[in-house]
Order: C-alpha cells, then sequence, then structure tokens
C-alpha cells in the first residue's frame, strides 16, 4: 500500500539556497561527462585497448550507482547535510589523484574515489528538495534541479575537448578539482540541514528500508524506467565519441560541441515537465517519454542500418531521446519518492542506483562489443528504449488499477 504524508515546504529555502543546492547536481556531469572527450587520449596515453579505455569511465557509473544506495540510507538516518559535505569533499580528493596519475590503475583509483563522492550529488539533492519543498512541489523541483544538472552535460564536454587539445587531457582533472572545491564551499556556507528530527529513521535494518520499498510495483516501475532510459542515452553517449573519432574523423572539440545537443534535450524536456507539473499525471508523462524515446531510437535504428551515418544521425535522435528522458524522469522519480515519504532519501538513492547501474552496463557492454561499426550502439539503445516502454505501461496500468480500487 503506498504511503502518503502532507509536509510544509521549509520557508527559509530562499533563492540562495536553491542556486547551492543546483550546484550540487553538477557534481556528477564533473565525473561523467567531462570526462567523455577525453578518453580516447587516455587510450593512447597509456596504450591501453578500447575496453579499457571504457572502464575508466564505466567505473565511475558502477562506483555511482552502488553509492547512492548508502548516501539515500546515511542521509535518512544521520541527516542530509553531514553526508552531503563528506562526498563532496572525496570528490575534490579523487579529482586530484586522477590529475596526478601516472599509470592507468592510479587513474582508475582517483576516477573510483571521484564517483565515490560524486554519488552524493543527485541523489541527496533531490532528497532535500523533497525536505524543502514539500511532495506537492516535488515534480516541478525535480524538474529545476535536472535543468541546473543539464548545465553541466552541456558545458563539460565542449570544455572538455578544448582543454584537452590545449593542455592535456590532465587539464578535465584539474579544472573538476576546482569546481568540486568552489560547490563544497557553497555546500558548506548555504546549506542547512533540511532532515526534520522526527522523520530520522533510525529504528530499522536499512535492508529492511530496501525491502519495504521493493515490495511496491509501482515503485519497481517507476525505478525500472528511469533506468532503461539511461540505458538507451548511454550507448549513444559511450559509442558517440569513438565513432566521431574513428569512424567520421572529427577532433575532440567538434565532437563537443556535438554533444551539446543532448543537455539542450534533456533540459528542454525538464522544462516542459516543470510546466506541466500539477497539471499532468506523473503516469501520463512517464509514458509519454518512454513512447518518444522508443519511436526516435527506432527511427535512428532504421537509419543506421541502411548504411547511412553522420554525426547529425548520432547526436540528433540522442538529443530527442534526452528529451523524452527528461519528460520521463521528474515524474518518475517524483512517483517513487511518494510510496514511502519516510524513505524519501532511500528512494532517490534507489532509483538513481537504477539510472547510473543500468548507464554503466550500457557503456561497459559497448566497450566489449564494440567492433567499429554503429551495430553495438544500436542494439542497447533498442532494448533500453523496450524496457523503459515496457515499465512505464506497467506503472500507468497499476494507476488506472489503483484508481478503480479507489473509487
Amino acid at each position: 500500500m503506498t504511503v502518503t504524508t502532507q509536509r510544509a515546504p521549509i520557508a527559509k529555502a530562499g533563492a540562495l539556497f536553491a542556486m547551492a543546492l543546483g550546484a550540487v547536481t553538477l557534481i556528477g556531469p564533473l565525473s561523467i561527462h567531462l570526462f567523455l572527450p577525453v578518453m580516447p587520449a587516455v587510450k593512447s596515453a597509456f596504450a591501453i585497448s578500447d575496453a579499457l579505455a571504457e572502464l575508466t569511465f564505466s567505473i565511475t557509473l558502477f562506483t555511482m550507482a552502488i553509492v547512492t544506495l548508502f548516501y539515500g540510507s546515511l542521509s535518512d538516518r544521520y541527516g542530509r547535510r553531514p553526508v552531503l559535505l563528506g562526498g563532496l569533499t572525496l570528490f575534490v580528493i579523487g579529482s586530484a589523484l586522477s590529475a596526478f596519475a601516472g599509470s592507468i590503475a592510479m587513474l582508475i583509483a582517483g576516477r573510483v574515489i571521484q564517483a565515490i563522492g560524486a554519488g552524493c550529488g543527485i541523489t541527496l539533492s533531490r532528497a532535500i528538495a523533497r525536505d524543502a519543498y514539500g511532495p506537492e512541489a516535488l515534480v516541478k523541483a525535480i524538474a529545476y534541479l535536472t535543468m541546473a544538472y543539464t548545465v553541466g552535460p552541456m558545458i563539460a564536454p565542449p570544455l572538455g575537448g578544448v582543454l584537452m587539445d590545449t593542455f592535456g587531457w590532465r587539464a578535465a582533472f584539474w579544472f573538476a578539482l576546482l569546481i568540486g572545491a568552489g560547490i563544497l564551499a557553497s555546500a558548506y556556507w548555504i546549506l542547512f540541514e533540511t532532515r526534520r528530527r522526527s522523520e530520522t529513521s533510525v529504528s530499522a535494518p536499512v535492508l529492511h528500508h530496501y525491502a519495504t520499498l521493493l515490495r511496491q510495483p509501482r515503485f519497481v516501475a517507476y525505478v525500472l524506467q528511469s533506468g532503461a532510459m539511461s540505458l538507451a542515452f548511454f550507448a549513444i553517449a559511450a559509442a558517440s565519441p569513438f565513432l566521431m573519432r574513428d569512424l567520421l574523423g572529427k577532433s575532440a572539440t567538434e565532437y563537443g560541441f556535438y554533444f551539446m545537443l543532448f543537455p539542450l534535450g534533456y533540459m528542454s524536456g525538464n522544462w516542459i515537465s516543470s510546466r506541466l507539473s500539477g497539471r499532468a499525471p506523473i503516469d501520463h508523462m512517464v509514458l509519454a517519454g518512454s513512447l518518444v524515446a522508443f519511436l526516435v531510437i527506432a527511427a535512428q535504428a532504421g537509419l543506421v542500418l541502411t548504411g547511412y551515418l553522420s554525426p547529425l544521425l548520432i547526436f540528433l535522435p540522442g538529443g530527442l531521446t534526452s528529451f523524452a528522458q527528461g519528460l520521463s524522469l521528474p515524474n518518475a522519480q517524483a512517483g517513487a519518492m511518494r510510496v514511502a515519504p519516510t524513505l524519501a532519501g532511500t528512494a532517490a538513492g534507489v532509483g538513481v542506483f537504477a539510472q547510473m547501474f543500468l548507464s554503466a552496463i550500457s557503456s561497459e557492454l559497448y566497450g566489449i562489443f564494440a567492433d567499429g561499426t554503429p551495430r553495438p550502439m544500436i542494439v542497447l539503445t533498442l532494448v533500453g528504449a523496450l524496457l523503459a516502454l515496457g515499465a512505464a505501461a506497467a506503472a500507468f496500468a497499476l494507476g488506472r488499477r489503483g484508481a478503480v480500487a479507489r473509487v
């Protein structure tokens, strides 16, 4: 049975608070998207295989996926602020270690520490938003946070490409270190504790919290939908730098500017979600986003399999897929967090885990099956789109069944 409670928003969460919270979401893109144009250079610098080069990317996603589970439950137990500050500190340390890396093993170690820290960003920002703005405004709050998040993917790849072409691949990590330190300082001085003492979860074991959530079919459907959409998108994101350089002969800088279509699409989808918050039912938005993604990816597959490939055929469908993700994600995440409001941090952690874990699976599978053609990308995107559509349809059907049962 879904549990609902009313919670008043926190009055003193003003504009400066919102800006600092939005800045926290940039930690993820600094770990993920800033590194995308750097991967080919890392491969050459350390003379490693495509699969090992992909590992330096996917290890971040795997690590972030796992630690989000801990960040969510720890913040439910001990509060948002101390857990957030600890994560941001680890991000800065990991960025410094990566910048000094003299071997691929040291680079991977730095990336892991960086990712452990970065896992706090999107998980805790959503939980803090739920605390600060209340459940009724949660879809809008998540949509605006996600729009802030997309500033990172929008500027990180072109900036990473310029930094690499100008100063070398280590410059990307020095930049991440400086920005991470600034975000840590702003969080320390501006973000206050939002977790109410009366809501702190201390009695039940953490595994009991997960079991409570996973027994809810709608929660599982929402989480699977958001994860499958991420799987489809990251197949394109992981493939794009190698297809652009090795198959189409494009530079890292050119790749970075084409990549901006991805976050622009994502931001547009989230903007529409924020405008429709409170007017369009959550399940309708989740289903609509999933259907758009499936139709776009099916059209891309048809064109690519005829033998045609260009930068726009990679990035335009990718941008539309991220647009569809922006339509559905705030609604799927808000729906998942409404299942058990006292476990909002844990629910946010599980949702982000699904996104990160399936994204990592997608990018690593692409690295394993990469053959110099776009075919592995097409297979992975189709699988993700079908899974997302199925999960969205299940959430929609479960919602209608519940509405009929309440009549």
